[in-house]
């Protein structure tokens, strides 16, 4: 019985509730330009910090506001590399150095032809 009551009701599709007397949060509509020609809006809160930039949701490019300056670009430092490390601790004459000494020696077969390669066990 309790199933023919409920048929076609599309149960988790619909709400039954009613919307009287339910008091919504205050929104903004916010329009974007995609540089492809593409227009759309977003709906915010009121209290919202709204950004200058946003994806494009057909093309996936950067969209700027509606009416707004691109923002201006933050200095990013670029990421240190092994070598940029290497060089604040030696100097290039202290490199050189090092080079022709460990060159000596795996040309005179005190390193091994296996230097720096871990053993292989055996059982």
């Amino acid at each position: 019985m309790a199933d023919r009551s409920l048929k076609g009701t599309g149960l988790g599709a619909k709400s039954f509730e009613d919307e009287a007397g339910v008091e919504f949060a205050a929104r903004q509509d916010i329009t974007y330009d995609c540089p492809r020609g593409h227009n759309f809006t977003l709906t915010f809160s009121a209290e919202a910090d709204i950004p200058s930039l946003w994806e494009c949701p057909r093309c996936g490019a950067e969209s700027l506001r509606a009416n707004h300056e691109r923002p201006t670009a933050k200095d990013e430092k670029p990421p240190r590399t092994h070598w940029d490390m290497l060089r604040e601790r030696r100097s290039i004459a202290e490199l050189e150095d090092l080079l022709a000494e460990r060159l000596g020696l795996l040309r005179s077969g005190a390193l091994g032809p296996n230097y720096g390669s871990t053993p292989k066990k055996t059982a």
